[in-house]
């Protein structure tokens, strides 16, 4: 019999932020690179929408480790 596999929690790592931990807590969640994450949300940044604001909604709920 095979243990379950378990996903990370979603937290925003102490280590390796930048400005408040959500794409490094984001990037370990889904088992991607820190920096693809960042290049990803700085990307987002250039299409029309809310992204600045879900990036301080999510510093607001993500908890800290």
């Amino acid at each position: 019999m095979t243990a379950p596999v378990t996903t990370p929690r979603l937290s925003r790592p102490r280590g390796d932020r930048m400005i408040g931990g959500v794409c490094a807590g984001l990037a370990r969640r889904f088992g991607i690179k820190t920096g693809t994450m960042r290049l990803i949300a700085v990307l987002s940044c250039v299409l029309p929408g809310p992204q600045f604001v879900a990036y301080l909604i999510l510093w607001a709920i993500i908890p800290g480790e």
